[in-house]
């Protein structure tokens, strides 16, 4: 996405697509505008390289998230924001697993767009060529957490134990390992501690289903050097946060 790039706004409210598409154009973006989800796909079908989408969750028709998933076999390159002004709290996961950017609650503070779209743009830049290894023995959990983290321009790989994750770490390096703490054979915490040794600047998150009863293990991978710990099941709002948070940080200490 260019700094002054293509976007497009999705809403059934009027004057909410008045009001955005005057204030990006102003910053020098080029805004086009639809009031549904249906439109919304053939203003995509006729412009192929629009760069930002800011798309209602909750729309007549079809709403956001359906929306979403047809846009990104459209644009696939397109980064999406969805926009609520209701608690719908099983939709924002949804459009979050599906690849969604992020969410916004209205009403919005139409003065900090074009920060914004600094934020996502630097974001994007800092996700290129990372390198991110899910260690889990839950197949299905990591298959869909590696295609979410891509939607994000990361590379991932994944292992289902922590001697696979360690043979993989001898051959690539890692900028973030989620690892999950209740493992077959070597648990996560031995897994992130092998890797780190061969690879100290590696950020590890630490995952686990069960808080309480890995407390021990959590708390000695923290003192370790370990970035932070996720919760099963995982707020995708919280992970992408982290993963955002540990490489901008990352730019930061390379520069």
């Amino acid at each position: 996405m260019t700094k002054k790039g293509r976007i497009m706004i999705v809403d059934d409210n009027e004057n909410l697509r008045i009001t955005m598409t005057k204030i990006l154009k102003t910053k020098g973006h080029e805004v086009i505008s639809a009031a549904d989800g249906e439109e919304a796909l053939l203003l995509a079908e006729e412009n192929k390289d629009i760069d930002l989408v800011f798309m209602d969750i909750k729309m007549p028709i079809m709403n956001g998230v359906e929306t979403h998933k047809k846009l990104k076999v459209i644009i696939p390159g397109a980064v999406i924001i969805m926009m609520t002004a209701y608690a719908v709290d099983d939709l924002i996961q949804d459009a979050l697993s599906d690849g969604a950017y992020g969410v916004l609650y209205k009403p919005l503070d139409l003065s900090s767009f074009d920060s914004l779209i600094g934020i996502i743009e630097d974001a994007r830049k800092n996700a290129k060529g990372a390198m991110v290894l899910i260690v889990d023995d839950d197949t299905n959990l990591s298959d869909s957490f590696k295609r979410i983290l891509e939607t994000r321009g990361l590379t991932v790989m994944t292992a289902e134990n922590g001697e696979k994750a360690i043979e993989l770490a001898k051959t690539h390096f890692f900028d973030i390992l989620f690892i999950d703490m209740k493992l077959p054979t070597i648990n996560g915490l031995e897994t992130y501690l092998t890797i780190k040794t061969a690879q100290p600047k590696t950020i590890a998150v630490m995952i686990t289903g069960y808080p309480k009863d890995m407390r021990g293990l959590v708390d000695e991978a923290i003192s370790s050097s370990a970035y932070s710990f996720l919760a099963k099941p995982l707020d995708m709002v919280k992970l992408f946060a982290v993963v955002d948070e540990i490489l901008s940080s990352k730019m930061k200490k390379s520069k």
